[in-house]
C-alpha cells in the first residue's frame, strides 16, 4: 500500500475535494466550511465542494429577475465576477446561524473591481441545504 501524506495546511474538506470523493456534509459542516473557504478566498472551490449540481441562486444583481440554475451556471457567474476583481482588501463573515435546513451568513467585503474602482458590499446570505449539499442561495444586499 502506498503511503498517503497530507500537508499541514489541508483541511478535511480540501482533502476530500482534491481526492474527488463525494461526501455528505452536515449543515453545520457546510455552514462552517463555507465561512472558512470564503474567508480564504476559495470561492470557486466552495461551489465545487459544497453545492448541489442543481443548485440555484437568487441574486438581486442578476438583471434577468430569474434564479440562476445549475452548478455550471453558478460557477460561470462566479468566475466572471472574480475575473473583474483586481484586489480584495478585506472579507468579514459572521458566525453561521442555523435553523433546520437553512443557514445564514452576514458578509462584508471590500474590493476593487475593474472599471468601477473601490467597492464595499454588505449582505445577508441565505442558504438551503438538502442531502448534504447547498441547493439554493439568496443574497440580500444592504
Amino acid at each position: 500500500m502506498t503511503p498517503f501524506f497530507i500537508s499541514v495546511n489541508q483541511t478535511p474538506q480540501t482533502i476530500i475535494f482534491e481526492l474527488g470523493y463525494y461526501f455528505m456534509f452536515t449543515i453545520h459542516e457546510i455552514a462552517n466550511g463555507l465561512k472558512e473557504m470564503v474567508s480564504e478566498q476559495k470561492f470557486v472551490e466552495a461551489y465545487q465542494l459544497l453545492f448541489s449540481e442543481d443548485a440555484e441562486s437568487i441574486d438581486p444583481l442578476n438583471t434577468s429577475g430569474q434564479p440562476l440554475k445549475g452548478l455550471t451556471t453558478l460557477l460561470d457567474r462566479e468566475k466572471d465576477f472574480l475575473s473583474r476583481i483586481t484586489a480584495i482588501h478585506k472579507i468579514t463573515l459572521s458566525e453561521p446561524i442555523i435553523a433546520g435546513s437553512y443557514f445564514t451568513l452576514s458578509l462584508k467585503m471590500s474590493f476593487e473591481i475593474q472599471g468601477q474602482g473601490h467597492m464595499e458590499v454588505e449582505e445577508i446570505c441565505l442558504y438551503k441545504v438538502k442531502d448534504g449539499k447547498i441547493i439554493s442561495q439568496q443574497f440580500f444586499i444592504g
